[in-house]
């Protein structure tokens, strides 16, 4: 029989709990319920209110890997749900708003991925994000230096940046921004792109053209359009390890020398929230989100 639990007077059925989704490390289904549920406090706010589209893998990475962003059949109906623009037409997505709604997406076995924009004003976005992304043999240790470039760049135009993991092979640079669309944060976020490419034009790429991307790291600036998602903070990733989209600080990005440095799994994110707290707390304030540079 399937467990039925009851999280926060919610009652959820959690199946197959001793299901080896990561074969890697043996970790299984019931482990990663659990790291949910023990980092929920640090999750869910990053997810609040913000569409969430599920890349699921049920049998594991191995095994079948497919997008979800419509609301899936069988979802309980005290999970909140919001109608979201799409060019074919309005669809209903859903928001991962308390623990009971984390624990049933989290039994679907899936990453989560969101907007740069929450569902009360789609288009109007409340971030900023770069996707470093290295070509081989180009690692994460080389997207960090592009990251601090444009660390720097982002601070000359009043724009804070913080950094996670992708929680596969690049890192990820986030910001608070304010009074923009996500057209004008994309053509924002396209010209630091280009000013890198010509700052670093043996590092730094703005195009995916596949030709050119080996030891070379994509600034990729396109997910900042509001049709596209990006992996949230905290989100276990489909890899072969149960590998995490974590949080760090600048100093370790500063220090980065191997990509092991910068590696995180699901038991390395408890000692880190103990030791760090929410370290991209401060993409929740609203005093802390920059205006785009006016022209």
């Amino acid at each position: 029989m399937t467990p039925i639990t009851e999280v926060e007077g919610r009652r959820l059925a959690l199946s197959n709990l001793e299901k080896v989704l990561y074969p890697a490390t043996g970790f299984t289904k019931g482990e990663v319920l659990h790291y949910y549920a023990t980092t929920a406090d640090v999750l869910l706010p990053h997810l609040r209110d913000r569409p969430v589209s599920f890349l699921r893998y049920p049998d594991g990475p191995d095994g079948q890997v497919f997008f979800t962003k419509n609301v899936p059949p069988g979802t309980p109906e005290w999970v909140t749900t919001a109608e979201v623009p799409r060019s074919e037409g309005p669809a209903r997505m859903v928001l991962v708003q308390d623990l009971p709604s984390l624990m049933w997406a989290a039994n679907l076995v899936a990453e989560f991925h969101t907007h740069q924009w929450v569902a009360g004003a789609p288009g109007a976005a409340d971030r900023l994000v770069f996707d470093l992304d290295p070509g081989t043999p180009a690692t994460i240790v080389e997207c960090c230096e592009v990251a601090l470039w444009l660390r720097e760049r982002l601070a000359e135009d009043g724009i804070e940046a913080y950094a996670k993991t992708s929680g596969s092979k690049g890192l990820h640079l986030l910001a608070a921004v304010r009074g923009s669309s996500s057209d004008q944060v994309s053509e924002y976020a396209k010209a630091l792109a280009v000013e890198a490419e010509k700052t670093m034009p043996r590092l730094v790429l703005h195009r995916m053209t596949r030709s050119l991307r080996p030891g070379k790291v994509f600034v990729d600036w396109s997910q900042n359009a509001a049709r596209k998602t990006t992996a949230s903070p905290y989100t276990l990733r489909a890899r072969p390890e149960p590998s995490v989209s974590a949080p760090v600080t600048w100093a370790e990005v500063e220090e980065c020398r191997t990509p092991a440095q910068l590696a995180f799994t699901a038991p390395d994110i408890a000692p880190r929230i103990q030791d760090y707290g929410d370290l991209l707390a401060p993409l929740l304030a609203p005093d802390r989100a920059g205006a785009l540079p006016q022209g």
